[in-house]
């Protein structure tokens, strides 16, 4: 087998499957540089990323075997900065499925959703309106944390429109998997993810949008929003609002 350049060498093996390889047609050399070219062409096909979560989907779709597969999903280049995949979490069949932007700094350190400061407010929340947590499935567009430091503190940094894109086949998983009767955008990230990027939670928020997503589909504003109000006054207002918001959600579910 004559090896003139890089390109020849490729298509000179590429012939070589063509034939029979015996030991008489074969040399030792040529065997074993045909192992490693079908070695090396394998492990770039690993390694090539259509930049879609799906590609890491398990052979069957249910909510452990979807958050062991998450856990190696490299569809995007969060999974470099986060420590680690955070998975939706919840009952199999919850009625009600909360969806979020993505995991801040305490969700990204434990692998749970909704537990940091933002999460305890939205528990609050959930008690004055009436429901139980335990009772729900919690999740996220995007499943790994986006950052950027600002001196020892990790800051949250909204993700784009090819990370929300790469990550999003997890949550119609979820959403297909789970099935829940109320489906709910904290936040205009995931209430644009779900209802198009028309659509602005200041407008609409707490009321019920035809989809096909679920019988009952809203949005309203998402918990660290709450966190972030410029004085007391406007925190309570926004928190009495969330909590109004999430009492239409009671009425439906009860």
């Amino acid at each position: 087998m004559e090896i003139t350049s890089a390109g020849n060498f490729s298509c000179s093996l590429k012939a070589e499957l063509k034939r029979e390889v015996t030991s008489d047609s074969i040399s030792a050399f040529e065997m074993a540089a045909l192992m490693i070219y079908v070695v090396t062409q394998t492990v770039m096909a690993r390694k090539t990323s259509k930049g879609s979560a799906e590609e890491f989907f398990p052979d069957k779709l249910t909510l452990p075997l979807l958050r062991e597969a998450a856990a190696d999903c490299k569809a995007c280049d969060l999974w470099k900065r986060g420590t680690q995949t955070v998975f939706g979490e919840g009952r199999r069949r919850a009625t009600v499925l909360f969806v979020g932007e993505q995991p801040g700094n305490e969700e990204d350190l434990t692998g749970k959703p909704f537990v940091g400061p933002a999460g305890r407010l939205f528990d609050e929340a959930l008690v004055e309106a009436g429901i139980d947590r335990s009772q729900t499935y919690v999740t996220n567009v995007v499943k790994h944390f986006k950052w950027e430091p600002r001196g020892k503190r990790r800051i949250h940094k909204k993700p784009n429109a090819q990370e929300i894109s790469a990550c999003r086949p997890w949550l119609e998983a979820e959403i297909s998997v789970v099935k829940p009767k109320v489906l709910v955008a904290l936040g205009a990230t995931a209430a644009q993810a779900l209802l198009g990027p028309k659509f602005r939670v200041t407008k609409q928020r707490g009321e019920f949008i035809e989809s096909t997503l679920a019988p009952y589909v809203m949005a309203t504003s998402h918990p660290s929003s709450i966190l972030r109000a410029p004085d007391d006054e406007t925190r309570r207002l926004e928190h009495r609002r969330f909590v109004e918001d999430l009492k239409k959600l009671a009425r439906v579910i009860k």
